[in-house]
């Protein structure tokens, strides 16, 4: 199991690596893992749920998911 200190980490590098890369959060993580060689699947436990919030936007953006009707804040 993955300590917090690895999740931050993670994330961190994730969303720094789309910036840089100009693509989706997904595609970043993806990528991470063809260089690393890290499998998917341990990528998966490493994503914080403020990543996954975050790569839910942008899939909802992309029409690559169902749009969440939410209430207005």
């Amino acid at each position: 199991m993955p300590t917090r200190e690895e999740i931050k980490t993670f994330s961190l590098m994730i969303e720094t690596m789309a910036g840089e890369m100009n693509c989706d959060l997904l595609d970043a993580i993806l990528h991470h893992c063809e260089q690393t060689g890290l499998e998917v699947e341990v990528a998966s436990s490493l994503v914080s749920s403020a990543l996954k919030s975050k790569i839910r936007e942008q899939a909802e953006k992309n029409n690559q998911l169902k749009k969440i009707n939410r209430l207005p804040l």
